[in-house]
């Protein structure tokens, strides 16, 4: 499975890039999906697990819960249907600045002329005039400050999104001067000023009442965390999660979309569970020519921490085109290439129309470059940076795949109660799939019985390399050899039916005996 794994390093021949792609497990990169208008029916659901989608997000910066709830149930009947497990994420608003455009009429802004920005929302929205839903932007602007207003925020495409430059303040109004002729179209737009701090919650009060209803009700896995732009941002929504029954266990990734999330992203990363590089953001934020090195540095320090990078923007086009542009194509080759774990589409899968081929697109890509990566390379960064003493976890997680490489195993089989040492395997980022057999722990409140390990299989699906599969929760976590060679029976049979594992493969499994962890090497026969 692994001799013809290719490094960039090494001469590729021309002629290997011609032969067709061949059939794999599948792209060890995850894909998140927003589901919408496009994306939101049984049927077009089933398609994008079958297509590749292990995360199902929920984007609360429009749309209701009872709309969201409709959608949600519809992937439920989607995951039942097509046996394929999915998780789902909360996308919250967070200090969101944007323009209400209450008739929805499209709105035409030519180049040159003026426009106000008013925060009285009882106005009516015109070429003239754009009422906001925020006061306080008069305070934090001045003249000669940019300012970026889209339905999906600035993409290089001047007809769907404009760029203000102020002109003046008048008292809570801001005059700005359009520097490109765009129209408007929808019922909000999305306002970004760039590298301006605007004084409102990470969390807000309609944030806080989706996450107790919606959230609660539905058990969420995930807590996309938008505009995170402090480290006290993660630790205030940990605390608020952690009054609510079963979130206490749901991660918080957080969304960093702007500069001051970047000056902070150490401190941020060290409490949050996963980083979401938003580049739509921050390509307003930051210059062009420095995207590219935010992306790298952050990437890199998600991996050497272990936690999962998810990146956004990556294909705009296919949202009304049914092939990527080759610098879209490339850039998801290299997004794998730097190290990220996930790609998140949002108006791709939202709104596109092509949802389906969108998400198949990225998974070809991702596949692509994954047999190119230099694995070798990596691994020995990840050793030299976690440094010695390691952790026995560490050391146990590194010995798996050092081993699994070196007797070419095509796959690593972990068991685990945690999850957490599934995601130390994935850290080294071997070259083959790792099942994670997550094994159920039974817990009581005195009042009932339950048990933990859903949440933990579920989170593992936007972790790169991770495939779960929750065995039987009549087998404790920490069981004898020969109860833990049952579910490994399971483990195997899984995998040989998802074609990643044949006769007289080698396989490497990770497990608990007793107190001991034991990294062994088996050989399957006819």
């Amino acid at each position: 499975m692994h001799s013809n794994h290719l490094l960039l390093e090494e001469p590729i021949r021309m002629a290997s890039i011609l032969e067709p792609s061949k059939a794999s497990f599948s792209a060890m990169t995850k894909i998140v999906g927003t589901l919408g208008p496009r994306s939101r029916s049984v049927e077009v659901i089933s398609a994008c697990l079958k297509a590749g989608m292990s995360v199902a997000r929920f984007d609360f910066s429009w749309g209701d819960a009872e709309y969201h709830q409709e959608t949600l149930e519809n992937l439920k009947a989607a995951i039942k249907s097509t046996k394929k497990l999915c998780a789902v994420m909360l996308d919250t608003v967070g200090p969101e600045l944007q323009v209400v455009n209450k008739s929805e009429k499209a709105i035409t802004l030519k180049a040159d002329d003026k426009v106000i920005l008013t925060p009285n929302q009882g106005q009516e929205a015109t070429s003239e005039v754009l009422p906001i839903n925020f006061a306080g932007l008069s305070k934090a602007v001045k003249q000669g400050d940019t300012i970026f207003i889209g339905q999906y925020l600035f993409t290089g495409s001047e007809t769907t999104s404009v760029w203000l430059e102020v002109d003046e303040v008048k008292s809570e109004d801001v005059v700005c001067v359009i520097k490109n002729s765009a129209t408007l179209a929808g019922s909000l737009f999305t306002l970004h000023a760039s590298q301006i701090h605007i004084d409102l919650p990470t969390l807000s009060n309609e944030d806080k009442q989706a996450i107790m209803t919606w959230g609660v009700q539905n058990k969420i896995d995930f807590i996309s965390l938008s505009y995170t732009r402090h480290a006290e941002d993660v630790r205030e929504a940990r605390e608020f999660l952690s009054k609510l029954g079963d979130l206490s266990q749901t991660q918080i990734f957080a969304k960093i979309e702007n500069v001051e999330g970047l000056t902070h992203f150490d401190e941020i990363l060290q409490e949050a569970d996963g980083i979401i590089l938003s580049r739509g953001n921050l390509g307003i934020d930051l210059p062009p020519e420095k995207v590219f090195l935010f992306q790298k540095s952050a990437v890199y320090k998600c991996n050497m921490a272990g936690k999962p990078a998810v990146v956004t923007r990556v294909v705009d086009s296919m949202t009304d085109n049914l092939r990527p542009t080759r610098a879209e194509a490339t850039d998801v080759a290299n997004a794998v290439l730097d190290g990220c774990d996930a790609i998140l589409l949002g108006a791709e899968t939202l709104r596109g129309l092509y949802p389906i081929e969108t998400i198949s697109t990225i998974g070809k890509i991702c596949a692509e470059a994954e047999k190119v990566s230099n694995q070798d390379q990596y691994f020995k960064k990840t050793v030299k940076y976690v440094g010695e003493p390691m952790s026995h976890l560490e050391s146990i997680a590194s010995s798996a795949v050092r081993a699994a490489i070196k007797v070419k195993a095509t796959v690593i089989i972990c068991f685990t109660s945690s999850g957490r040492a599934a995601r130390l395997i994935a850290k080294y980022r071997p070259t083959m799939p790792v099942l994670s057999v997550v094994i159920p722990r039974l817990k009581t409140n005195q009042l009932k019985w339950s048990f933990t390990g859903a949440f933990e299989a579920r989170q593992s699906l936007i972790v790169r390399g991770l495939f779960p599969l929750l065995a039987d929760p009549r087998h404790p976590a920490e069981s004898t050899n020969a109860t833990n060679e049952s579910v490994l029976k399971v483990a195997l049979d899984h995998g040989k039916a998802s074609g990643v594992i044949k006769s007289h493969d080698r396989v490497v499994v990770c497990q608990k005996v007793g107190d001991a962890s034991v990294v062994k090497i088996i050989e399957l026969e006819d």
